[in-house]
């Protein structure tokens, strides 16, 4: 199968991403499945010759017939992080099956499923039984697919190590659910995505289901000590009481932690389920060394800090477009400062914000407006940004999506914060010259009356907070170079 065409959906998320890269390593060609193209673009592979990319979606029979000819295999990584509820399910189900249909017609050798670990029977979280019904689904088709289940996924932006870093780095005594005595099996990112890139190559995974683990069993809290350890920190103090539910456990984990509540519910579910390998028969056919959770943990803190994060958990999932605008009052902050520097240089300093950096200005304010966010269900600024100096279409910086990017050119935010209305954040970068001049628009679309409070509520910040960004970036952007 080596050089053959495979497919990947979901390459917009944290494993395909990943995956895409690894399967060029080992000799593939690769066509993505992708909604927006240009969401791929901040990857270096995206521009690699051996590399195809449909625009479409999974649930679009035309896309998944021009994505699916001429392919001899398919990676099936399509599977709503928010599936809680039975219109996500049933949403879920269908795709899955859909999917199955198409890669029959098409006359593929085999689908591959990344699902998730956990103990079979009655009593799985409402999110492991949506994965097995997924699972069924695929294999309701002709072609044979080869299941892997995983556990706890560690690696340096997956939302189970997110949760992991933030609970343990925050909290130096926890009130806990009582699933923090529960076993799992963690395995690192790097295991996984070799497990799925070798059984390609490997005719006995052909319809078989494989269970991918590490080669430690540890509880959560053990899993806590040994993230204390790595990080430097005392032991943190857990007391576990049995009346946590999965409900308050998940808004538990939305305070402390950059994943919404609606991501954090069906891991907090999932959580009280024993999620262990149940063989080694993935090992066998695959041999290869795996990380210990200490070492995983270790390798993703060193990624981190190296600000090398190759896909994280907040990419994933659908990107708006711009806000129809049209219809009502649209109120617009609109500043603009010529600057000393490059078109290239100017760029480099906008695409710099959020995350770590900052907003150039008034920072507290900006800690403020995160943390009302969060404790009204927003992201708040616990997202971050994936590196410290590059910014791709589709990507999180804090509680803003970027919507879109032309290099050296424009840089467009929309907010995800809870918001009675919608907003928009954009730089344009104009040549004068050898200087530039930076052109900022703040648009806002108000909700009702409770939008028109809002606008004119927050617009005394706004000479405060928009203005000094703006000078901000531009002190940045004529700041010499370090020699």
């Amino acid at each position: 199968m080596k050089g053959g065409l495979v497919l990947v959906t979901g390459a917009t998320g944290y494993i395909g991403g990943r995956l895409v890269p690894r399967l060029l390593e080992a000799g593939y060609r690769v066509r993505c499945l992708a909604r927006a193209r240009g969401k791929l673009a901040a990857h270096v592979w995206a521009a690699d010759p051996r590399v195809e990319i449909v625009e479409g979606d999974v649930g679009e029979p035309e896309a998944l017939q021009i994505a699916l000819a001429g392919c001899t295999a398919a990676y099936y990584l399509v599977h709503s992080m928010v599936a809680t509820g039975a219109a996500y399910a049933a949403q879920d189900r269908a795709l899955a099956e859909a999917f199955a249909g198409a890669a029959g017609r098409a006359g593929l050798e085999r689908l591959v499923y990344l699902g998730g670990l956990g103990e079979l029977g009655d009593g799985l979280s409402e999110h492991l039984e949506s994965r097995r019904e997924v699972e069924r689904r695929l294999q309701s088709g002709p072609i044979p697919v080869t299941v892997l289940r995983a556990a706890m996924i560690i690696g340096s932006g997956s939302a189970s190590f997110e949760i992991l870093r933030y609970l343990v780095e925050r909290l130096p005594v926890m009130i806990t659910p009582k699933w923090v005595a529960t076993e799992c099996q963690p395995i690192a990112v790097r295991n996984v995505l070799r497990y799925l890139v070798a059984c390609l190559d490997v005719p006995e995974t052909r319809g078989r289901t494989l269970d991918i683990g590490g080669p430690d069993v540890l509880s959560y809290r053990a899993i806590m000590d040994v993230m204390a350890e790595e990080r430097g920190l005392p032991r943190r103090i857990v007391i576990p009481v049995p009346v946590l539910t999965p409900r308050l456990s998940s808004l538990w984990i939305h305070l402390v932690t950059p994943l919404s509540r609606r991501i954090a519910r069906p891991l907090a579910e999932g959580l009280r389920n024993r999620v262990v390998c149940r063989n080694d028969d993935a090992q066998r056919l695959m041999p290869g060394s795996l990380l210990t959770v200490r070492e995983a943990i270790r390798a993703a803190l060193q990624r981190l800090k190296a600000g090398d994060v190759e896909t994280a958990w907040s990419t994933a999932g659908p990107i708006p477009g711009d806000p129809d605008w049209a219809g009502g009052t649209v109120f617009t902050d609109s500043r603009s400062v010529a600057i000393a520097a490059s078109p290239a240089r100017v760029f480099a300093a906008v695409r710099r914000i959020g995350g770590g950096h900052g907003w150039y200005a008034a920072d507290r304010l900006w800690r403020l407006r995160g943390l009302l966010d969060r404790l009204v269900g927003g992201p708040g600024l616990r997202r971050g940004r994936r590196d410290p100096d590059s910014v791709g279409y589709g990507e999180a910086l804090d509680f803003w999506r970027v919507t879109g990017l032309v290099p050296d050119r424009r840089l467009a935010l929309r907010a995800e914060m809870k918001l009675p209305g919608e907003a928009l954040l954009e730089f344009t970068v104009e040549p004068e010259g050898a200087n530039a001049r930076l052109v900022q628009t703040a648009r806002f679309l108000p909700r009702g009356l409770l939008g028109l409070a809002y606008w004119y509520a927050v617009l005394p910040f706004h000479g405060i907070v928009f203005a000094g960004m703006l000078q901000g970036i531009r002190r940045e952007a004529e700041t010499p170079a370090p020699a």
